[in-house]
């Protein structure tokens, strides 16, 4: 029996979301160990990998139970007590032809960060930028709209059989005393949200132009390979 399960993350107390040899502290392996202390031994597969400090609000996994954990309400119940940072809001029973990741139309990202200075209980959570023009930032933002080959917006080490993606909505508000940055998008590269996040604000302060980004865009010259921190990062949602 298949199960979809929506769940969020503090990204500051892992190594990422993919499990890795080297260290039992990322998002899937704690995950599976929490599996297979109540006898369901599934791979988790995730609708995409948020590295290291990168959070999670709204990050969709799949995974298979045996028929007598068929009360997934209790599953639920039961998983979230022995899970640490990491806390799953909804689990439904999904056809087995359901892939976390391929069967997945649609990715959120959000940026938080602030102009002003953080205090301790934000480091983790929200990034920090000085202060801006905020038309700009409009500008830089609105021309990841559209398909594109974002090969200079990306992180190399990561296979791929291609860089080309569609971004959907690219966009910029202000709440209070946080700023926030949404991409959405079929689908993204290797830190390509937090490429893409830095090389906009560096236009909205004036450190990069409009030109020099829209070269960069069709890969013509790479102007920056700046990522934007990892603590202002969220994978808000997944669209189905």
């Amino acid at each position: 029996m298949r199960v979809k399960a929506v769940i969020e993350y503090d990204g500051s107390k892992f190594y990422g979301f993919q499990k890795q040899n080297s260290t039992p502290y990322t998002v899937t392996t704690q995950l599976e160990l929490a599996l297979k202390s109540i006898k369901i031994d599934s791979s988790i597969v995730g609708s995409g990998r948020t590295d290291r400090g990168v959070h999670a609000s709204g990050q969709v996994i799949h995974f298979d139970i045996p028929s007598f954990w068929e009360n997934i309400s209790k599953l639920k119940y039961v998983l979230n007590q022995k899970l640490k940072s990491i806390k799953i809001k909804h689990i439904t029973k999904v056809d087995t032809n359901f892939h976390a990741r391929f069967s997945a139309k649609k990715r959120v990202y959000r940026y938080i960060f602030k102009t002003s200075s953080l205090s301790v209980f934000e480091q983790n959570y929200i990034s920090y930028y000085p202060p801006f023009d905020a038309s700009k930032l409009h500008l830089a933002l609105k021309l990841f709209i559209g398909q594109h080959d974002f090969a200079l917006f990306y992180k190399t080490g990561s296979l791929t059989h291609t860089t080309i993606r569609t971004i959907y909505n690219s966009r910029y508000i202000k709440r209070g005393d946080y700023h926030y940055i949404y991409f959405e998008a079929n689908g993204f590269l290797r830190s390509q949200v937090r490429m893409m996040v830095d090389a906009s604000m560096q236009v909205a302060k004036g450190e990069l132009s409009i030109n020099e980004l829209k070269t960069q865009i069709k890969t013509i010259h790479q102007y920056s390979t700046r990522l934007a921190p990892p603590s202002g990062l969220y994978l808000a949602k997944i669209i189905y």
